[in-house]
């Protein structure tokens, strides 16, 4: 790398290079000079360097180099002189922009010449076999080779120069100004590639800017000039994408404004939303979207309305009769019948998107927006005021369309009002932005609407018509364009009727009969057909073997069935398990190589760090080395200077001069010169002295005569001035009373008619405040009446509550009487059945000690027996003690259950069934019998009644009852 002690330096190497034909080198010498880091202080050699820089870079079309340069350069005076770096760019545009207009002149067909589709891509592999084989190029080739290169040089020019200045405030102004030039460069070469291209670099600079805040020099978009340029660029874009019939890029551009504004919460200015809206109306009628058409239509009338003083009436006629016959292209159906629900909710999302660009309301919630539709178009149309301006055709064909009812003559009354509508249009002059209104384009859609409402109005009326009779009745179409419009209706639910072409008749059918009946006839009429033939031909049961041997089989396999899912699931388990632990294996291998790669990374940044902070502090060492080593030639060769100048001789040998002698020595001779310098000015500043203070001495006199005669002269010309100003306030007060004298006349008439119009305000002002006065009675009276409505009303809706809450506050008190009383009935039941039990417990216990003390007097009558008379003797109490027992029943004497059970068993008799106990079916006595079941049992009876259960109290107490 040439290194140089100065920039001119530099520039002077540059240019002898290029004197003898080595651009190259010249190119390269510059290119370190700039790049270097000891060059960094601006200084107006940097811009007649970076001149000649670029000029040698679009000389020899180096693109990366220049914008390598640019980037350096930037750097260099972006905090000292901003305005450099713009000449240097504009000049660098300047040169690119007319070497490719240079090179345009020398082709001669520049549409050939520029036959590329993409200005990036390099030559295709055919282009160069057929450059070899062929021996003589042909003329497109030659043009392609001189021209192609020389546009894809300036499209990188306008690339590079967008990257560096995007995102800075200091650059917006020239960044706006290159966009621009990039537009029409686009525009002109009819370079669509490139324009999207370009669309898309723009749109990532505004989300850099929003994505990086802290940037330095950002700028800052609440600005409204940086707002402005921004907008203009936006616009700019939008009206090239339109010219160049870029209609998806166009529409994107027009979100690239939506979304601008959003950001910085701010509305355009009315001229700006003009374009806005003509655009959109542009590019919602290539989409063939006329609801979305219509509706920016209607916003353009409305800004055109409210902001545009110039426009004249028939101009606005135009606007409004546009706005009203969008409008009546739009379809009178939805099409999103039988759409899916995920269609459904797309077209919604979709129809919020676009209604949010049409009103351009920047703050709207989504949940606040207003879904766009034909019916409330027409409505606002009406509210707006906009069919009050429009022309006497389009009201009546609106009036006929949508109003009027004529299925035999509505095509007839609208035919001829739309032959005079399509000879309307032309551009509105007061209205430069305002696209140029030509009504015939509504006509076909018209036309289609007026072939639809008509088959409406038919279908109200007839059940069948013949084709040629509906032919004759709409004009407009042949039959097959009808039959088209009237499918696409049916298919969208707006009309029900069918083709007939054997009768040749069109039937009008419900839709009921039409809709759901037919659409799934076939698989209906099949299903009908398989029951019928399974009801006459049944099918023959055929007996199994295995429904008789295996009659659980459907048990087993519903058990097999749950084995093998729990199986499954506890495959499934482990499985997850197993995919859990190498997940959690993967991940910990995972965060170990990551460890170490950071570690790793760390310390190749450290060793980085360090390589490089000794490759600086070289660097500077070195630079400090170079810099000290010029110093000392340069007070050599001025220490040789003076020497030579004065005289002297050099009394230092060369061989042992070193920079500190040549400093010392330099030194001494500035202390030298400086001090004769010092006697030099002090003997002048002497002389000067003396030579003013006699000057002075000399004009004293003279200055005092000039001062006397200025007096007198100022005197003279104060007195003219004074006598001038009094004979022009003589004439003036002369005229006025002339003029007083004059008016003086007509005083008497002035008063007259001042009177008169007293008079008159007078009585107007009465006869105003006469008109307030009743008008004011009238609204009280009204309010009054309207209070007293109000209060009867109130006092009728509180006696209503009041009634209500008497009748529930009734309920109340009867349902918690009725409670009660059950409470106490249920409280009156337990304490007779507890007194019961106790009879029952009383009686059990006489018995029992009756029966105690009768088989203690039996033992003690006896006399002791041999044992096996034993038997007899202790069988005979338990027969001596069932007769009363079996005998209490008739006696009316209560006698346990297991007695009465052992009794009739005994006797051979079967014991009767359990009757039903009464208190079974009452509400609260179903859970209870249990509880007081273990609490009256005997442990003791089992031995005598041999075995038997011993039964619950209530069913022994319902036999006692009995």
């Amino acid at each position: 790398m040439a290194t140089f002690a100065r920039p001119e330096n530099a520039l002077k190497r540059a240019e002898e290079l290029i004197n003898v034909g080595q651009k190259q080198e010249a190119l390269e010498a510059l290119h370190s000079f700039i790049t270097s880091r000891r060059y960094r202080a601006w200084t107006r050699t940097h811009e007649k360097i970076m001149l000649k820089y670029v000029e040698l870079c679009v000389d020899m079309r180096r693109g990366r180099h220049a914008k390598d340069g640019l980037i350096q350069y930037r750097g260099i005076c972006q905090q000292v002189n901003i305005t450099s770096l713009e000449e240097v760019i504009k000049h660098f545009m300047h040169m690119a922009t007319e070497k490719a207009e240079l090179a345009r002149n020398q082709a001669q067909a520049l549409e050939v010449a520029l036959d590329v589709d993409d200005l990036e891509a390099d030559k295709r592999p055919e282009d160069l076999l057929l450059s070899y084989v062929s021996g003589e190029k042909g003329k497109d080739r030659s043009d392609r080779e001189l021209v192609t290169p020389w546009f894809k040089f300036l499209w990188e020019t306008y690339r590079t120069v967008l990257e560096i200045l995007r995102n800075n405030s200091r650059l917006e102004t020239l960044y706006s100004m290159t966009a621009h030039r990039a537009f029409q460069f686009c525009k002109q070469y009819k370079r669509t590639t490139e324009f999207r291209r370009l669309c898309e670099i723009i749109r990532n600079h505004l989300t850099n800017l929003n994505k990086y805040r802290d940037q330095r020099d950002r700028p800052d978009l609440a600005a409204p000039e940086s707002l402005q340029l921004y907008l203009d660029t936006r616009f700019e874009q939008l009206k090239v994408a339109t010219e160049l019939e870029l209609w998806q890029e166009a529409f994107r551009s027009i979100e690239d404004i939506h979304g601008l504004m959003s950001m910085v919460k701010k509305t355009p200015k009315p001229s700006s939303m003009v374009i806005y809206y003509s655009k959109l109306s542009e590019i919602f009628w290539m989409s063939s979207n006329h609801l979305y058409h219509a509706y920016a239509w209607l916003k353009l009338f409305s800004l055109q309305k409210s902001f545009n003083k110039n426009l004249n009436q028939k101009d606005l006629q135009l606007i409004a009769s546009s706005v009203v016959l969008a409008a009546l292209s739009v379809p009178p159906y939805d099409r999103s019948y039988g759409a899916s629900h995920w269609e459904l909710e797309n077209e919604k999302e979709r129809g919020l998107r676009v209604a949010s660009l049409i009103a351009f309301d920047v703050e709207t919630k989504p949940e606040n927006k207003e879904v766009l539709s034909r019916s409330s178009l027409l409505l606002d149309l009406v509210t707006k005021g906009v069919m009050t301006c429009v022309i006497q055709e389009v009201k009546d064909l609106y009036h006929i369309l949508e109003h009027e009812f004529l299925p035999l003559d509505l095509a007839f009354k609208v035919q001829p009002l739309l032959t005079k509508i399509s000879k309307l249009g032309g551009r509105i002059a007061a209205a430069s932005s305002v696209p140029e209104v030509q009504l015939s384009q509504y006509v076909p859609s018209i036309e289609k609407l007026a072939a639809l409402r008509l088959l409406q109005q038919v279908s109200k009326v007839y059940q069948t018509m013949n084709i040629d009779n509906l032919s004759m009745i709409i004009p407009f179409f042949d039959f097959s364009v009808v039959e088209k419009i009237s499918v696409d209706a049916v298919k969208n639910n707006f009309l029900e009727m069918k083709v007939d072409y054997r009768k040749s008749a069109i039937c009008f059918g419900n839709k009921s009969l039409e809709s759901e009946g037919i659409r799934d006839h076939l698989s209906t009429f099949s299903e009908s057909l398989g029951k019928a033939r399974v009801m006459i031909f049944p099918p023959a049961k055929k007996t199994s073997k295995l429904e008789d041997r295996l009659s659980n089989l459907v048990e087993v396999i519903e058990k097999e069935h749950k084995r093998l899912l729990a199986r499954k699931s506890i495959i499934e388990k482990r499985k997850e398990e197993h995919e859990r632990q190498l997940l959690e294996m993967e991940r910990e291998e995972e965060a170990k190589r990551h460890k170490l790669l950071k570690i790793t990374e760390e310390a190749e940044q450290k060793r980085l760090a360090t390589e490089f902070e000794q490759m600086k502090n070289q660097r500077i060492r070195r630079e400090i080395e170079e810099r000290e080593l010029e110093e000392a030639q340069a007070l050599l060769l001025e220490a040789e200077k003076r020497s030579k100048k004065k005289g002297k001789k050099q009394v230092l040998e060369g061989e042992k001069i070193t920079k500190q002698t040549l400093m010392d020595l330099a030194h001494s001779e500035q202390l030298k010169e400086k001090q004769e310098m010092e006697k030099k000015l002090q003997k002048l500043a002497k002389t000067m002295d003396h030579l003013e203070r006699a000057k002075r001495e000399e004009a004293a006199p003279l200055i005092d005569a000039a001062f006397q005669q200025r007096l007198v002269e100022e005197e003279v010309l104060h007195k003219l001035e004074q006598q001038r100003e009094i004979d022009l306030s003589r004439q003036r007060h002369t005229g006025d009373l002339q003029e007083k004298m004059r008016l003086a006349r007509m005083l008497m008439n002035k008063q007259i008619f001042q009177q008169r119009v007293l008079n008159h305000r007078r009585a107007e002002y009465n006869r105003l405040k006469e008109e307030r006065d009743e008008r004011i009675r009238q609204i009280i009276q009204t309010r009054k009446h309207e209070r007293e409505t109000k209060r009867k009303m109130i006092y009728f809706l509180i006696s209503e509550e009041e009634k209500q809450k008497r009748l529930r506050a009734e309920e109340e008190a009867r349902k918690l009487e009725e409670m009660e009383r059950r409470k106490k009935e249920d409280a009156e039941r337990k304490a007779k059945l507890d007194e019961i039990a106790e009879k029952q417990r009383q009686r059990e216990l006489e018995l029992e000690e009756k029966e105690r003390l009768r088989r203690e007097e039996l033992l003690r009558g006896s006399a002791p027996t041999p044992s096996r008379t034993e038997p007899s003797v202790m069988s005979h109490p338990v027969e001596a003690a069932t007769a009363p027992i079996a005998a209490a029943p008739s006696a009316g004497v209560y006698v346990p259950r297991f007695r009465r059970a052992s009794a009739e068993g005994g006797g051979g008799g079967q014991a009767p069934p359990p009757e039903t106990d009464k208190w079974s079916t009452g509400r609260r006595m179903d859970d209870r019998a249990p509880q007081f079941g273990d609490r009256w049992r005997d442990e003791r009876k089992p031995a005598l009644g041999g075995g038997a259960s011993r039964p619950t109290w209530s069913n022994s107490r319902t036999r006692g009852e009995r």
